[in-house]
């Protein structure tokens, strides 16, 4: 099995340190002292319990990779649009794609059904390149739950959890989909094949689109947007206006608000991706993650009152930094 990560920081280092390990043939599209360093002294993981350093094959260039099985990106989705077509040389025909990616993806209303079936996200998406060049048919869902992060050039730090559920658009139990669970489950990753994979692609968001935005324009870490008395009742609403947006797309969320609020405050003093790409000064995940979310709203008539106006306050704070150019 050849498997490539289009993204390797973070989270995509983790991903492709746990695959070398277990015997796949691996490469690494990273940039920068990163890659130096990959290339000079391979890729150190410092996971729960061990510490481990593989040599996967590593290069900034799609076309050096050749043609996958699997391309995983791990890269902020507001990016993905302007590499889609650079992943060509590593495309065959039944290649999985899978868009390990905050947001809505692609790809989602692909093999939905109903009214929707079809339809494109501009937010995700603006000029279709996604769905042009990767094409819906390559997808796969996939939802990263693991924490990691850089500790220096070609090691990367792992602190949480090991779940990375993958599943079909049509939530079928293809022969990709389950050789791909093997193959992460076999890594250490546990990997179940989700027959709505949606679902847990709204678990998350369901978080990310009230407490990123909310973040960012705070200052505020997890603990005290769940528990200050001013800022929970905003982030409750949002999350009320982005459940009835699932719901109205058929999704079925298991848990109720507050404790999924609850769950958030758990995480203790934590920064969201948000917050930490404006402390940083790069782009943030704002259309994909809060812009997405209004835009299939709209589709299915939901209104969003809070999450519309938290989403032009975060838009002019990011515009003012510098991290949002639409």
């Amino acid at each position: 099995m050849k498997v490539a990560i289009f993204g390797a920081g973070a989270i995509g280092g983790y991903l492709g340190a746990k695959l070398a390990k277990a015997g796949i043939d691996v490469t690494l599209i990273a940039r920068g002292p990163h890659l130096a360093a990959i290339r000079d002294n391979g890729l150190t993981l410092e996971t729960l319990g061990e510490t481990f350093t593989v040599k996967p094959r590593a290069t900034d260039k799609p076309s050096e990779a050749g043609p996958q099985d699997f391309v995983f990106l791990t890269i902020k989705a507001h990016a993905a649009p302007a590499i889609a077509e650079s992943l060509q040389p590593m495309l065959r025909d039944d290649t999985g794609v899978v868009t390990a990616m905050n947001g809505l993806p692609f790809w989602y209303f692909h093999k939905l059904g109903g009214p929707y079936e079809g339809r494109q996200i501009k937010s995700v998406d603006p000029d279709g390149k996604l769905w042009r060049f990767i094409g819906p048919e390559r997808a796969i869902g996939c939802v990263l739950d693991p924490a990691a992060t850089i500790a220096a050039p070609g090691v990367i730090k792992h602190t949480y959890s090991d779940r990375v559920p993958i599943g079909e658009p049509d939530g079928s139990r293809s022969e990709r989909i389950q050789a791909l669970s093997k193959a992460m489950i076999a890594a250490g990753m546990k990997a179940p094949v989700r027959p709505k994979i949606r679902q847990d692609i709204w678990i998350k968001l369901w978080g990310n689109v009230c407490f990123n935005p909310l973040s960012a324009l705070t200052g505020a870490t997890l603990d005290v947007l769940a528990t200050d008395a001013e800022l929970k009742p905003v982030v409750r609403a949002m999350m009320e206006e982005a459940r009835a947006v699932g719901e109205a797309l058929g999704i079925d969320f298991l848990i109720e608000t507050d404790k999924r609020i609850a769950g958030a405050a758990d995480a203790g003093a934590h920064k969201t991706s948000m917050l930490q790409d404006l402390e940083t000064g790069r782009p943030m995940e704002i259309d994909a993650v809060i812009g997405a979310v209004v835009e299939v709203a709209r589709m299915a008539g939901v209104a969003t009152p809070t999450i519309d106006s938290v989403l032009a306050l975060v838009k002019r704070r990011a515009r003012e930094a510098g991290c949002y150019s639409p």
